[in-house]
């Protein structure tokens, strides 16, 4: 069974699942894929991992790097699952893009890997903050994207420190 709750970030309001122990999505309510992994019947209950994860993020936008995470229970296909752990280990503050990304599966799977079925693996990401997809950008500069929204993605590399003024909105093409 899976149970979600609900939680009021700065940014909106955000909705958690989990099963039990394991944190399995988060998103801002209305995102791009919103609860794409929900079951059809889920219920609202109180659970540890909901007050941990609501710790989480707290911590997060006070401006403080957690010390902590939830533990996560990511279910996908081999591929998604690769790219969201590479996810995973982008530093607080920092930015890849999509095509390095792209050259790190590559060098796992030993074949030509494109920065837009990266793209696609990253836009599904069920666990927006935590798995730090918003910190993914185009190599070209542009802030493109988050399922979450661009000027949420902005709010989030803004909060952790990047130095933002070197990123467009494609729309806009214009710099930050």
């Amino acid at each position: 069974m899976q149970y979600i709750s609900k939680y009021q970030s700065p940014l909106g309001k955000i909705t958690i699942a989990a099963c039990e122990n394991y944190l399995t999505g988060l998103w801002f309510d209305g995102q791009k894929y919103f609860a794409s992994t929900l079951p059809i019947e889920f219920k609202e209950k109180k659970l540890p991992i909901f007050e941990q994860t609501k710790e989480w993020l707290e911590c997060y936008f006070s401006g403080r790097i957690p010390d902590f995470l939830p533990a996560l229970r990511l279910e996908g296909t081999p591929f998604r699952l690769a790219v969201w752990e590479i996810l995973r280990g982008i530093p607080y503050g920092e930015v890849i893009t999509y095509k390095d990304i792209a050259k790190e599966i590559e060098g796992k799977i030993g074949r030509k890997m494109s920065a837009q079925a990266v793209g696609g693996a990253v836009g599904h990401n069920p666990v927006s903050i935590i798995v730090p997809c918003h910190r993914v950008v185009s190599c070209n500069g542009s802030l493109t994207g988050y399922a979450g929204g661009i000027a949420r993605k902005l709010s989030l590399l803004t909060l952790e420190g990047a130095d933002v003024t070197k990123f467009f909105i494609p729309a806009q093409g214009t710099a930050l």
